[in-house]
């Protein structure tokens, strides 16, 4: 069933506050959401490679738990390393083909970490806990079903997203790409990967509050830090005013530092993210799939990340209402805002949802009934091509955070 109605309420942008936030590359929350993800991905091929099928898997009950360590100016030192807990679900044997899943959910995390956090040593810095288990006869059941290549959902879920995104999400996705971008951390390469954006909009005007870990490796004194913290915000206000998005924009950076109370008064870590000592991540507590926790949006309570991507509906349909939600309002002109419902139900195949709804916010002018059919249009043929979507999830080709 797929339903297309209008939406008469006032779009994000007329609204008077908006609040958006980002957790950077480095948060704990995050570094929980790529790494299984990643695993999920390095999983579905080694099950391609060896059974020439996806099986079943969820990876999405990942835990990080924050170590210790003692932070100096100068450098400090780890004391004792982060613990990364994988669990949940995957299947371990195909007929008498055994298959490695503990290897290959450490080593995808290891590949993630050497390429992703510059001063965490994948070998050294953390510790890793399997406790992945054996999935139920009845979900595991589903992978025997298969219609056309396509899969009955593993559960019955629902996902909403939207397009497009107002200038205040943009803002914030863009300042924390930027401030974890090669060039930037190569210019200042004491700022860690751990970095939270917080944007509060009032009409025409923002706050932006960051967050950003300091390596303590590159900081020799009280002084030095809070001069090269000057340094970065000049740098940041730079970037924000060449963006040019609204009247006035407040950047504030570190809000917590206090001058003349040491390495207690400022934000320093000893590996450039806050879970080398202070603060654990989990799965789901991080961005939505579009990459910000927009707080004015309905947003989907299920986390994608670590999830099969062929009948888990929690990441699929999670990532597909975006995908349908930006290709109506780029082919169909008039629209203001476009957001998209997809509703699964157990056992039922992937590509036919319970309920398809499209919620459109139209421009002055324009009429229901000439957009409607257009609208439909396009969420049919995007759920006719959900294998190739899915595929994409399995390779990694699609982002989730």
């Amino acid at each position: 069933m797929i339903v297309v109605e209008q939406l008469r309420q006032a779009s994000v942008e007329e609204q008077r506050v908006e609040i958006v936030e980002r957790k950077g590359l480095g948060h704990p929350d995050s570094i929980c959401d790529s790494i299984m993800n990643k695993a999920s991905v390095e999983l579905s091929k080694e099950y391609l490679k060896r059974v020439g099928a996806i099986m079943h898997h969820n990876l999405d009950k990942g835990l990080l738990a924050a170590g210790e360590v003692e932070v100096k100016f100068g450098g400090g030192v780890v004391k004792k390393p982060m613990l990364l807990v994988f669990g949940d679900r995957a299947t371990f044997n195909v007929d008498s083909d055994v298959i490695p899943v503990e290897e290959v959910v450490i080593n995808a995390a290891k590949q993630w970490v050497k390429e992703n956090l510059r001063f965490v040593d994948p070998e050294e810095h953390i510790k890793y806990q399997i406790e992945i288990k054996r999935g139920s006869e009845a979900l595991t059941d589903i992978f025997r079903r298969r219609r056309r290549g396509v899969l009955g959902a593993n559960d019955t879920s629902a996902a909403v997203g939207y397009a497009p995104l107002t200038r205040t999400e943009r803002l914030v996705l863009e300042v924390e790409r930027y401030l974890n971008s090669k060039d930037f951390k190569k210019r200042f390469p004491e700022t860690g990967e751990d970095i939270k954006v917080m944007g509060f909009r009032q009409r025409n005007r923002v706050e932006l509050t960051i967050a950003m870990a300091f390596v303590d490796r590159f900081i020799d004194s009280e002084d030095a830090y809070f001069k090269r913290k000057e340094e970065v915000l000049e740098e940041i206000n730079r970037f924000v005013e060449e963006k040019a998005y609204f009247d006035e924009v407040k950047v504030n950076l570190n809000t917590l530092d206090r001058k003349g109370r040491g390495v207690g008064g400022v934000y320093l870590t000893v590996l450039g993210t806050s879970a080398d000592g202070a603060d654990c991540g989990q799965v789901g507590r991080g961005n939505r799939v579009n990459g910000v926790i927009p707080l004015n949006r309905p947003v989907s309570s299920e986390a994608a990340a670590g999830k099969n991507p062929v009948s888990h509906v929690g990441k699929i349909y999670n990532i597909l209402t975006h995908k349908m939600a930006e290709a109506i309002y780029s082919k169909v002109p008039g629209l203001k805002e476009v957001y998209v419902w997809l509703l699964s139900r157990i056992g039922e195949p992937i590509d036919k949802p319970r309920a398809a709804v499209a919620q459109l916010l139209l421009k002055p002018g324009v009429k229901l009934k000439e957009v409607k059919g257009e609208v439909k249009s396009i969420i049919e043929d995007e759920l006719s091509n959900i294998t190739k979507f899915c595929e994409d999830l399995a390779y990694g080709r699609i982002p989730i955070c």
